[in-house]
């Protein structure tokens, strides 16, 4: 939940959800509750917090940017 007239305390959760949303989902539906949670964690832990790039850091992916910064 946002504080009030603070709009941006869930940015970062809404963007996930907003990209989980468009790239996971993509209209299709889950076969049940194991397969939701497998998909859900391979897309966040093997796609979106280590190949896709984010605006962020400078449109690089999370692994190029801590490559960069070591």
């Amino acid at each position: 939940m946002t504080r009030r007239d603070n709009h941006y305390d869930n940015a970062y959760a809404e963007s996930l959800f907003s990209r989980l949303k468009a790239e996971l989902l993509q209209g299709g539906e889950f076969v049940d509750i194991e397969d939701a949670s497998k998909e859900c964690f391979d897309y966040i832990e093997g796609y979106y917090n280590s190949i896709r790039r984010h605006s962020s850091i400078g449109y690089k992916s999370p692994l190029q940017f801590e490559r960069e910064m070591e």
